[in-house]
């Protein structure tokens, strides 16, 4: 971790029996083995871990200041193995920082509600997008509209004006919020990168002294011990062998813990990284969209005037030359039938001619049943005559 501020720990031995210890990580189960034939396996296996191994980063006192070595060094001098309490206690203090720190940038997250954020600019949108979707309806029934139009836009900009209003008082109090916890959690990491400085040292002079420990008193024990093969003297190199074992287990701990310490550096500025471009689209539609919207809708409501104004005359000069369209065509209308009329004779020439064709029809059927009519009385009297003979030669016959 990179250091973000000029901090001098302060590593003490104080054993404090009312401060409990961050939980230690228990070890992971280990895996099945797994058998093989492939020889190849095991040297891919040992190549992968060997470059994991030259990956490794190395706790030594080279991150430290010359004046935190010098800590490092006069507190490793005061660390007693064998007392219990400050094995026991050992770093507790900031390991609970470390705890207390985790719990407060949790709480962070999950009080901060960015969903209600997301909800004022989604119904920014929607209240921009919805103004002036007014039904659109055709020129020519312009003067029979039972409302005003403009009027219509000016209520529809009243209400959407309102509705953003109340919009912005809840990205600004978003706003405010947001840039309080930017703040907190700059003071999260300079606190956490303090936390973690604390811990180093303390593992640096735990592993010091425990080097020094093993090297000197638990050597010179098992020296003593292989000497005189008292069984006092085994017991003291057992115990303090011991001591030395749950040391080490103590600073494994802190190890732990200071690992949590590191991935929290970096989640802590992911978090305030999330909240700075909440608060930039916040801002971007603070200064940008929203005084845009207002003089777009100015400057729509001023179009509106100036299209209503634009109907007005188009549908006058709509049904002006509508008008002198239908005038002109009544005119050529009447005209043309006027003219006709007055070229026309009193009586046309084919009624003449249907009236001659009718009264030669009648002549010539009138001439024939007259013709007819002679005929037959020709015809009449010759068998009057034929009858009349017929009579009188049968009353001749009755006389004889």
């Amino acid at each position: 971790m990179t250091d973000h501020a000029d901090f001098t720990p302060e590593l003490t031995l104080s054993p404090d029996l009312n401060t409990a210890a961050a939980a230690a990580e228990a070890p992971k189960a280990p895996e099945t083995p797994s058998l093989t034939l492939d020889p190849t396996v095991a040297v891919d296996e040992a190549a992968a871990q060997k470059a994991r191994d030259a990956k490794a980063v190395q706790l030594d006192e080279s991150q430290l200041t010359e004046a935190e070595r010098k800590m490092v060094n006069d507190f490793a001098q005061k660390i007693d193995i064998t007392d219990s309490s400050v094995v026991l206690q050992y770093g507790a203090a900031a390991q609970k920082n470390i705890a207390g720190f985790s719990e407060n940038t949790l709480n962070s997250v999950r009080t901060k509600d960015l969903g209600e954020v997301g909800q004022a600019l989604s119904s920014l949108v929607v209240e921009l997008k919805g103004f002036g979707k007014e039904e659109e309806k055709g020129v020519f029934g312009f003067f029979k509209k039972k409302r005003n139009e403009l009027e219509a836009m000016k209520v529809a900009y009243t209400k959407a004006e309102a509705n953003v209003d109340k919009i912005v008082q809840v990205l600004e109090n978003h706003q405010v919020t947001l840039m309080k916890d930017i703040a907190m959690l700059d003071q999260m990491y300079d606190l956490n990168t303090k936390y973690y400085k604390e811990l180093t040292m303390y593992i640096l002079a735990g592993k010091k002294r425990l080097a020094q420990v093993r090297e000197n008193e638990l050597e010179q024990l098992r020296r003593k011990a292989a000497e005189t093969g008292a069984q006092e003297d085994a017991q003291a190199y057992n115990d303090l062998a011991n001591m030395c074992s749950r040391f080490e287990k103590k600073i494994h701990d802190l190890e732990l813990t200071r690992m949590i310490s590191i991935q929290m550096g970096p989640q802590t500025r992911l978090i305030q990284n999330n909240d700075s471009l909440m608060l930039e689209k916040i801002q971007s539609s603070l200064v940008n969209t929203i005084p845009l919207w207002k003089s777009q809708m100015v400057l729509s409501l001023g179009l509106e005037h100036s299209r209503q104004a634009t109907a007005a005359q188009s549908a006058v000069t709509n049904m002006t030359n509508e008008l002198l369209q239908k005038n002109a065509d009544m005119l050529k209308m009447g005209t043309i039938e006027t003219a006709k009329e007055a070229e026309r004779s009193v009586v046309d020439i084919q009624t003449l001619q249907h009236t001659n064709q009718q009264l030669i029809s009648t002549l010539d059927e009138v001439m024939k049943i007259q013709q007819d009519g002679a005929q037959k009385r020709r015809e009449a009297e010759v068998e009057l005559g034929r009858i009349e003979g017929e009579l009188k030669q049968k009353l001749l016959e009755l006389r004889g």
